[in-house]
C-alpha cells in the first residue's frame, strides 16, 4: 500500500507541474501571442528571430532569418523590417503568402505561421517604424549595394558609432513587412505527452483544434 501511495503521490506532482495551457485550447493560442509578444520586447527570447519563408519565382521555398519587431494580437499581424531592394520583396509583389517558425527550446514550443505580407515603404508606417529604428540599425541600410549581390570583396565596415547620428541616407531603402497571420500551428513538447493545436481565421474569429502531435 504504501508503494501505490507514492506512486500516486509522484504521479499527482508530476502533473501539477504542467503549464497552465496544456490541455487548454484556448489558453494555449494565448500562450503562442504572448510568446510573440516576448519575441518583441526581449531580444535574448528565441522568438525574436523567426525564419521566415518567401516562394521564389520558380516556385522554391527561400528562407533566411529575421527580427520581430512588433506583434499586435488585435490585428493578429507581426512586423519586419527589410531592404527594400532585397530580393524577397519580388518574391512577396508576386505571391504574398508567406511562413514563420519560431522555436524556442527552453519553452519547449514551436510555431509555425501561415500568414500574408504586405510591403510599405514610402508611407507613415515605414516613417514611424524608421523614426522608432535605433541609429545603428539604421547604418544597414546606408549601403550602395543591393542585399545578395555578387561583390568582390567584402565591403567596407560600417562607419563607427560618432557617426550613427548622420545615418539618414538609408531611409529610401527602408521597408516594413506587416505580416497578417492566417494560420498558426502549435507545438509543445513534455514528457507526460506532447500538444499540437491549429487555428485558422475564419468568419472573424480564431477556429482551433487539437492535433495529434
Amino acid at each position: 500500500m504504501a508503494k501505490t501511495s507514492t506512486n500516486t503521490t509522484d504521479e499527482a506532482a508530476r502533473f501539477r507541474a504542467l503549464p497552465w495551457f496544456y490541455n487548454d485550447l484556448d489558453g494555449s493560442l494565448a500562450h503562442a501571442w504572448a510568446m510573440l509578444g516576448r519575441g518583441v520586447a526581449d531580444r535574448r527570447s528565441a522568438f525574436h528571430t523567426p525564419v521566415v519563408a518567401t516562394i521564389d519565382e520558380t516556385g522554391a521555398p527561400r528562407q533566411r532569418v529575421m527580427v520581430l519587431r512588433a506583434a499586435d494580437i488585435a490585428a493578429r499581424s507581426l512586423r519586419l523590417h527589410t531592404d527594400l531592394r532585397s530580393e524577397k520583396l519580388v518574391h512577396i509583389e508576386e505571391r504574398p503568402c508567406v511562413s514563420l517558425a519560431f522555436y524556442d527550446a527552453n519553452a519547449k514550443l514551436q510555431l509555425r505561421l501561415g500568414a500574408l505580407a504586405r510591403i510599405h515603404a514610402q508611407d507613415s508606417i515605414a516613417d514611424q517604424a524608421w523614426l522608432n529604428s535605433r541609429p545603428q540599425s539604421r547604418l544597414c541600410y546606408e549601403q550602395a549595394i543591393a542585399p545578395g549581390l555578387p561583390v568582390v570583396a567584402p565591403l567596407p565596415e560600417l562607419p563607427a558609432s560618432a557617426h550613427v547620428a548622420q545615418a539618414e541616407h538609408g531611409r529610401l531603402n527602408f521597408a516594413v513587412l506587416i505580416i497578417v497571420v492566417q494560420t498558426i500551428e502549435w507545438l509543445y513538447l513534455a514528457i507526460e505527452g506532447h500538444r499540437r493545436a491549429r487555428w485558422v481565421w475564419k468568419d472573424d474569429r480564431w477556429q482551433g483544434t487539437w492535433l495529434a502531435p
